[in-house]
């Protein structure tokens, strides 16, 4: 069956995560995505963390499956000529180089335009073009800083906290995902290319959002009445860390279940909303609380609560987290298990809908990762192994017109 990108050539020339992210994506849905990577080393994520010597590491795997590898020396000039191939060929280049690179490559955006008018390319950036920090080098958890995301998690004991979610790396892989499919629509309706770019500072600040509006709240009322510290504790000018509570308005905690001394991961998240707030009172045996003007409103609430979630964990002493959320799911509460990574694996849900799937691999054999997050109801994704190092070398270069004694002599010289 025919995929949607089915006929769209990308050219990929990332590395590490967010652009990696980005390019697997469009590979799941059909793109023909071509790796560019140096011959002999490659994307340096191939031998990073290692669990098995020898072989592509997970980090790379996971992140790099139905792709297609070339090995190229760009700095030569037979290499540039390929480049220069590709370009009239494709559709997308995708990069995150430091800036400026493509330039000294020799490809500046007007050398592109030249060679393919069509072509769009998109950019993998730490920060945006002007921004007083657009020379820093950045990381996933530098980008999680920069962006907001640091300054509000954790705890307001605490000092500022990262997530373990790749909100810097990932997230901007598909935010850009978003840009080139967003391009590629409009290069249907005027013929031309453009440049897209996305930084990693904007991709954490758009999902911290939440944040942003609870700041103008701060400025101008002086509180945050969902959050933890109110109405007890003080405010000082700026968003605090909020601990575990929810930042929609619906407070929430991680609670305790059965078995937490043991299991560091033995807890639910509970979430009390107010047309929720009958049916808990239900579940938790406590009817009396549903018409109790001490209770029965968001505001009347907030004081006592976490005398609230403190009788909540006495109720899940007796109970495991997936028993609790069993029980609590019959009253349509919002609630969840906290599930480790193990269970997670292990889900059966999870594998029935190829949200996690397992894969064949040349070297590695068989292993899980992520299969597509998003689900159509007329296109099934397969997920195939990552390429190894330089795999589809010579597919590409015949694909491109050269000839079997061109690419040996490419392979002799090492430019490939």
């Amino acid at each position: 069956m025919s995929k949607p990108l089915d006929g769209i050539k990308i050219i990929d020339f990332t590395h590490v995560q967010a652009g990696p992210a980005c390019t697997q994506l469009l590979a799941w849905y059909g793109a023909d995505v071509i790796k560019v990577e140096r011959p002999g080393a490659g994307d340096v994520t191939r031998s990073q963390l290692r669990d098995i010597p020898e072989a592509d590491a997970l980090y790379f795997t996971m992140l790099n499956s139905n792709k297609r590898s070339l090995t190229l020396d760009t700095k030569t000039a037979e290499g540039k000529e390929v480049l220069e191939r590709l370009i009239r060929e494709s559709d997308v280049l995708v990069e995150n180089f430091g800036p400026g690179a493509l330039d000294r490559m020799g490809f500046t955006w007007p050398r592109i335009n030249e060679l393919n008018p069509g072509l769009i390319v998109a950019s993998v950036k730490g920060f945006s073009d002007g921004h007083h920090y657009e020379d820093l080098k950045v990381y996933e958890n530098v980008a999680q800083c920069a962006g907001g995301a640091a300054s509000t998690t954790g705890f307001w004991d605490g000092p500022p906290t990262v997530s373990a979610a790749a909100l810097g790396d990932s997230n901007t892989g598909m935010h850009l995902a978003i840009g080139i499919l967003t391009a590629l629509m409009h290069r249907t309706k005027t013929g031309k290319g453009q440049k897209v770019a996305v930084s990693m500072q904007d991709s954490v600040l758009n999902l911290c959002r939440v944040k942003l509006r609870d700041q103008q709240r701060l400025d101008r009322v002086g509180y945050l009445e969902e959050y933890p510290q109110y109405p007890h504790g003080t405010f000082s000018d700026v968003v605090p860390r909020g601990g575990n509570a929810g930042g929609g308005g619906q407070p929430g905690w991680v609670l305790k279940c059965k078995g937490w001394e043991t299991d560091p991961n033995a807890y639910i998240y509970f979430t009390i909303q107010g047309h929720a707030w009958a049916p808990i009172c239900k579940a938790l045996g406590r009817p009396e609380w549903i018409d109790d003007p001490a209770y029965n409103t968001a505001q009347a609430r907030q004081d006592k609560i976490f005398d609230i979630f403190a009788f909540i964990e006495e109720w899940l002493s007796n109970k495991t987290k997936f028993e609790a959320v069993d029980i609590l799911r019959k009253f349509d509460i919002p609630c969840a298990p906290v599930l480790s990574m193990k269970e997670i694996a292990n889900d059966p849900s999870l594998r029935a809908s190829g949200t996690v799937v397992e894969v064949d691999h040349k070297q590695r054999g068989k292993y899980l990762t992520v299969g597509s997050p998003i689900k159509f109801s007329n296109l099934s994704v397969e997920v195939t192994g990552s390429p190894l190092l330089g795999e589809h070398t010579d597919e590409v270069l015949g694909g491109l017109g050269y000839s079997k004694d061109q690419i040996a002599a490419m392979h002799e010289a090492r430019v490939v």
